[in-house]
């Protein structure tokens, strides 16, 4: 990997690793537009400050937008999205693999 490359993965890599902020993208993977509030209901846990900081950063990074029915991924965020979607098998392989390890 070139230096580029690993640039490039290093910055997006540090925007995700932010509080919340996979969550917050994962709340709207479903292509429905979220207000605030259900937002933040749909994400638990989060404040306000920091639900509206990682809009933001999500905001200036391409992948969330904001329009009359509320905040939703844009085209680039449902990329990001459908290559994060093996997360969800890959977790549910791990979880069991932890549960046979405390058996």
């Amino acid at each position: 990997m070139s230096s580029k490359e690993n640039a490039a993965t290093n910055q997006l890599l540090g925007l995700l690793e932010a509080r919340y902020a996979i969550r917050v993208l994962w709340a709207l993977r479903d292509g429905h537009p979220q207000t605030f509030r259900l937002l933040q209901d749909s994400v638990g846990g989060i404040t306000p400050n920091t639900l509206n900081t990682r809009i933001k950063e999500l905001r200036e990074a391409g992948f969330l937008q904001h329009n009359g029915d509320g905040y939703s991924v844009t085209a680039s965020g449902m990329d990001l999205l459908k290559r994060l979607s093996e997360i969800q098998a890959f977790a549910a392989r791990w979880v069991a693999s932890q549960a046979k390890k405390k058996n």
